[in-house]
């Protein structure tokens, strides 16, 4: 399994005197090979499939901006996911990009924070990217807000329906239902 990350995010993969990496190998049973000058890092599967495929998630989503720390509840929880949203495909100019951008991060992180404390989940806006790591469905409330946000949606409106989803998933896990939208 082969995937390409920014050479920025190297570093961050590798970790200081390579502890990242050898904890990825330990814990997922695979061998990683990271190429520092192209960015291309290859897993290669010593055992467990499905391991291999976790750890294939967590190069994506600390190649995406995640720090480590961040990203290893993937490891961890098996209902996890990592959802990429490709902002390039949505804007046609620099000036856009950034205009959208800063609409999802808002005035120093709010809004970032705000959608990650509503909803449970973990958001890295980072080059033409925004990633989503969690459950199934609150990746789904934290995309249909920042959709909204894409739309033109006034922030407050954004707010409330982040308020008004984090009390429907509370609901719902209270009564033991899995799903809300």
């Amino acid at each position: 399994m082969h995937i390409k990350i920014p050479s920025d995010r190297i570093g961050a993969l590798i970790g200081p005197d390579g502890e990242t990496k050898n904890m990825l190998e330990e814990r997922c049973g695979i061998a990683l090979d990271v190429d520092s000058e192209s960015g291309s890092v290859t897993v290669d599967p010593q055992g467990d499939a499905l391991a291999a495929m976790k750890a294939m998630e967590f190069v994506k989503a600390v190649g995406r901006g995640f720090s480590p720390e961040r990203a290893l509840p993937l490891l961890e929880d098996e209902m996890l996911m990592l959802d990429l949203l490709d902002l390039s495909k949505l804007v046609a100019t620099k000036n856009d990009m950034a205009r959208v951008k800063g609409r999802i991060i808002g005035k120093d992180g709010k809004t970032r924070e705000l959608m990650e404390e509503l909803s449970g989940s973990r958001i890295s806006v980072y080059g033409k990217t925004v990633a989503i790591i969690g459950q199934p469905e609150q990746i789904r409330v934290v995309r249909a807000a920042i959709e909204m946000l894409l739309d033109g949606a006034p922030h407050g409106n954004v707010y409330s329906f982040l308020e008004k989803k984090h009390r429907e998933m509370a609901i719902a896990e209270l009564e033991g239902k899995p799903d809300v939208l």
